[in-house]
């Protein structure tokens, strides 16, 4: 029950986020790692069984680890548990709460009901992450809206990449899924992207790596808007050399 076992356990699950935490200071990653695993344990809660009571049980199992961190009482015993109730507080346990709910869409094949909820869903598996992770980071509130425009744009292109699975899952992953729709939907995260750059002094640098996993949304959402189809054909993403310079710009600048 170690920050380091967090670490393998990202390491394993997200390689991605994994490498862009390893791009943060040390003091950084005591905070990241218990995190990122708890989003970890979280996100693949829906598609380890396909029952949809168990699911909903492994859910609850989140909440209730993260009401026991609103309430300042002892973590129970558990590999990820315990070190994120060391790394979290009360204050951001409700956005840990509203990360959880919104995985409740990925039990279930009903479809979005319509774009206002992809958003949320967005915001909350994606926004409220970074911001939480920004805020234990030492972020100021007046960053809350540079951090959430930044982490919506980049939980998008995770998104977009996921579309094939998705599919192939029998789940409706997007309300709208012609081309020309895909396109406007990744230009939306690029303009988000670009807001949240304008507002880059509002982040301090010390909070800064709570958006390094986002380093490659850029890229992928520019792929999106000029070729939608790579979408569901499932060819987004960066050649591995792309990808690393990228990351290496990142850890060297800490200009995301």
């Amino acid at each position: 029950m170690s920050v380091a076992s967090c670490a393998e356990l990202v390491a394993r699950a997200d390689p991605e986020r994994f490498r862009a935490t390893m791009a943060a200071p040390v003091a950084a990653r005591e905070v990241l790692f218990p995190l990122y695993a708890f989003n970890i344990e979280v996100s693949r809660a829906p598609w380890v069984t396909k029952e949809p009571m168990i699911a909903e049980m492994r859910l609850q199992f989140w909440r209730d680890v993260v009401e026991e961190i609103a309430a300042a009482r002892p973590p129970r015993a558990h590999e990820v548990a315990a070190p994120l109730a060391q790394v979290a507080d009360p204050q951001v346990a409700p956005l840990l709460d509203g990360l959880i709910a919104a995985r409740r869409w990925d039990i279930y094949r009903d479809p979005f009901e319509d774009e206002a909820h992809f958003d949320a869903y967005l915001a909350a598996t994606g926004s409220n992450l970074a911001w939480a992770a920004a805020r234990l980071l030492g972020a100021p509130e007046a960053a809350e809206r540079a951090v959430r425009d930044h982490a919506w744009a980049a939980a998008l292109a995770g998104f977009l990449r996921a579309v094939p699975e998705l599919a192939a899952r029998g789940r409706v992953p997007l309300v709208d899924g012609r081309p020309e729709a895909v396109a406007d939907l990744a230009r939306q995260g690029l303009a988000r992207l670009e807001a949240a750059r304008a507002a880059r002094r509002t982040v301090p640098r010390a909070a800064a790596p709570a958006l390094f996993a986002g380093w490659q949304a850029e890229a992928i959402l520019t792929q999106a808007a000029r070729t939608p189809v790579r979408v569901a054909e499932g060819t987004l993403g960066q050649s591995e050399a792309a990808s690393r310079l990228g990351l290496l710009r990142l850890s060297l600048t800490g200009r995301w």
